[in-house]
């Protein structure tokens, strides 16, 4: 909505409200009467029972259709036991329970209980001393979601509620609480740092409380042992820092809210069927739907107050109430209602009372020099709750996306590694992003991934970055891009894309990179933003090779928590302005548990590049890397792309194209031009035989990335020194091409020849052996 909008809204709001101003002075002005608000009913001076029945069970009133013995209440659901053996005073508890006691109950649809919460506790070496899962059952009474709110408290605890409704699972809510140091917690506040709070469902008749922790307190234990989960009234629970320390909240009652009504129908559906309400409903009294679970409620009509459920509304003499009488002169009571007359003698010419009731001129004065202070400080306070109201929503929209996009979940990943020795991450305005991406102008797209769009930037200080920006907020986007600021944060390496910040205050989560000047490896090696002519050395592409393939070496070997990428392909490679290879793009990637060798996850990644064991049993291992990387092998040796559905069938899937090729002895027909004119053969075939390995289907047969790399180590060695001779190279491969001479072999071409060598090479073959 833009500013002119938000004026005229506003001067609308407030002539709306200057209107219905001036219509109350108008009335007062002809009745000399002063209109407080209509306050609620007084409460009744006796709870209404039936007679005979005992009214109270020790100091709690027990009002129908509630009972303590049979004849005294509606059925079974609102039997009340009172227990007059075990305490003194008695008290009093649901139906035949004592686990569920009662502290108050309104005709007007709550009930008051209190309920233990869900705890757990540990000893100095992390084993549970005690456990507790609170599981309620309340059947025809509903938890009110209104008037509760479910908590948790801990430093290192995880809390959830689990909800039924008619024996069925509904739903399941909960929170999470961690802070590495009681300097963190602040008295009062409850908001996530050692005490954390959320809403809870509609129509929950049955529920279960637990709660767990993350590392059973051991690093917390010093000043926090247990976990503590309930549900509790809002603003009935105060959270204090001394409960972290103490098991106070185990052995605590803590107020509960149920909602309760009456059958299970509506009230359309009880007069459709003309059926008679047994002692509900009659008389002054209204029938309506309760919003919270099923059935109906009853109530006093407007101006009658008493016991509905036992046909006992009766007037209310208003006149009598202060509260409720609005007469400045002589109040008449009505039934149901009350007006108001001027008093006998007031005008002094002989009218009947209530004839002609106009009030002197002061009066009159009075009443619009009121109105006139009413408006000016109307208008002021307009004024500052507008400005208030919108710096409260700005608050609280900035929270929202916090949430939304992660910012909890991101501060629970990241809270063990603080301390570290890597730089720290900047958090980075909306304003400072906007600016340097001239608000995200489509000229400053650079690509689009799987999990959003990137941007080119220009900071303030000059430097030039990429901007991640995701797709869209859902949990699974959210979960990405969480993952991906944690495996970056861990991971320190010259050819891995550097991670220098991120922001949290827009509707879609950010993350700043450092910029890589070359674009994509698929870019360069299929010329899809270049000009028609290509020309890779040899050399380039093994030092790519051998680059990308030590950070999938050190990402499954070296790094503290060993990763899988699980996306490797040709455009999650990126090549700075000297060609070298930065990895990127890990919003797929997971961190494997040094105790587990494979992970069950659900399939992912990009077709042409996906692990064919991984794709059919959905377990995730580092060899599943190997695979993809084999794929960008055979890219570097043939400048083909993965899948090419302009082509052939044989030819659509580059890895099955390419081990068809060395089975039937014709991989110089699939090699890329350029590099047969320049490679050494012996590097060719150790090159080619390795992306084999990498390409088996077994992932047991295929070798490490470790492996790999030092592979490939080694062959840029050889190419790098200088006893290679390298006409005996061009002899060598002269002599395989039956004699052509290397001056007729062009590289143009988007991947195929254009000469006179196209038409040989079917006919020359470049053995392959399957081992070194």
């Amino acid at each position: 909505m833009t500013m002119s909008k938000q004026k005229v809204r506003l001067q609308l709001i407030i002539l709306l409200i200057v209107i219905e101003v001036l219509l109350a002075a108008a009335t007062s002005a002809q009745t000399q009467l002063t209109s407080p608000p209509l306050p609620s009913p007084p409460p009744l001076g006796q709870v209404e029972v039936k007679p005979g029945c005992p009214d109270k069970c020790g100091n709690v009133s027990i009002p129908y259709p509630f009972g303590t013995k049979e004849g005294c209440y509606f059925n079974q659901a609102f039997l009340i036991t009172c227990n007059d053996t075990h305490y003194d005073p008695p008290k009093p508890f649901l139906r035949k329970s004592y686990s569920i006691e009662v502290t108050n109950i309104s005709v007007d649809g709550k009930l008051y209980i209190t309920l233990n919460p869900a705890v757990k506790c540990y000893d100095k070496s992390s084993q549970l001393i005690d456990g507790i899962t609170n599981s309620v059952t309340l059947s025809n009474f509903f938890i009110s979601n209104t008037d509760n709110m479910f908590v948790a408290v801990g430093c290192d605890t995880y809390g959830y509620i689990m909800g039924y409704k008619d024996g069925n699972y509904g739903y399941t809510g909960g929170c999470t609480t961690v802070c590495g140091s009681i300097d963190y917690i602040a008295n009062g506040s409850c908001t996530g740092i050692g005490c954390c709070q959320t809403p809870i469902a509609q129509g929950l008749a049955s529920f279960e409380l637990s709660v767990r922790s993350f590392n059973n307190h051991t690093d917390v234990y010093s000043f926090n042992p247990c976990s503590f989960s309930f549900v509790v009234q809002e603003g009935k629970f105060n959270f204090f820092t001394n409960m972290l320390w103490s098991d106070y909240l185990k052995n605590t009652q803590l107020p509960v809210v149920l909602d309760w009504s009456v059958g299970n129908e509506t009230c359309s559906n009880i007069v459709e069927k003309k059926q008679k309400m047994n002692y509900t409903c009659q008389g002054n009294t209204m029938c309506y739907d309760v919003e919270n679970g099923s059935g109906y409620r009853c109530k006093c009509k407007d101006g009658y107050q008493g016991n509905p459920y036992l046909n006992d509304c009766y007037d209310i003499d208003e006149c009598e109430v202060p509260e409720l009488n609005t007469c400045k002169q002589k109040c008449i009571n009505k039934e149901g209602n009350h007006t108001c007359s001027c008093h006998k003698g007031y005008h002094g010419d002989g009218r009947k009372d209530g004839e002609g009731c106009n009030p002197d001129r002061t009066f009159v004065i009075q009443i619009v020099v009121g109105i006139g202070v009413g408006l000016v400080s109307l208008l002021t306070c307009i004024s500052w709750l507008y400005l208030g109201y919108k710096r409260w929503k700005f608050m609280k929209l900035k929270e929202k996306f916090f949430r939304q996009n992660g910012g909890i979940l991101l501060q629970q990943q990241l809270s063990e590694r603080q301390g570290s020795s890597h730089e720290t991450a900047k958090i980075f305005t909306t304003g400072e992003l906007e600016k340097a991406t001239k608000n995200y102008h489509e000229t400053r797209i650079i690509g689009k991934g799987g999990f959003g769009t990137v941007y080119k930037g220009i900071l303030a200080d000059g430097r030039v970055v990429a901007i991640k920006k995701s797709k869209a907020v859902d949990q699974g986007q959210i979960e990405q891009f969480i993952n991906e600021v944690v495996v970056l944060s861990q991971i320190n390496h010259r050819n891995v894309v550097k991670l220098l910040g991120c922001c949290f205050e827009t509707e879609v989560p950010l993350l700043v990179y450092e910029f890589v000047t070359h674009g994509t490896l698929f870019e360069y090696i299929h010329n899809t933003t270049k000009s028609s002519k290509f020309n890779a050395p040899w050399e380039i592409r093994l030092r790519i090779a051998t680059e990308t393939a030590g950070v999938l070496s050190y990402l499954h070997s070296a790094a503290s928590v060993p990763i899988i990428h699980r996306d490797v392909k040709s455009t999650n490679i990126l090549l700075d302005e000297n060609f070298t290879a930065k990895v990127s793009d890990f919003g797929a990637s997971r961190l494997v548990p040094l105790d587990e060798a494979q992970l069950s996850t659900m399939v992912q990644g990009t077709l042409g590049y996906l692990d064919p064991e991984y794709l059919q049993t959905s377990q995730l291992t580092e060899k599943s890397d190997v695979y993809s990387f084999g794929v960008v092998l055979v890219e570097l040796l043939t400048r083909k792309k993965a899948l090419s559905f302009d082509k052939p069938e044989e030819e659509r899937n580059l890895a099955k194209y390419f081990l068809s090729a060395l089975k039937d002895d014709r991989l110089l027909q699939v090699l890329d031009d350029c590099i047969v004119t320049e490679a050494n053969v012996e590097q060719l075939k150790e090159f080619s035989n390795l992306a084999k390995r990498c390409l088996r289907v077994k992932g047991e047969e295929r070798p490490t990335m470790k492996e790999v790399a030092m592979e490939l180590e080694g062959l840029r060695r050889m190419v790098m020194h200088p006893w290679v001779n390298h006409n005996s190279n061009l002899e060598e491969t002269e002599s395989l091409l039956g004699g052509i001479s290397m001056e007729t072999i062009s590289c143009e071409g988007g991947g195929e020849s254009s000469s006179g060598f196209h038409n040989m090479r079917n006919h020359v073959v470049l053995p392959v052996s399957d081992g070194r």
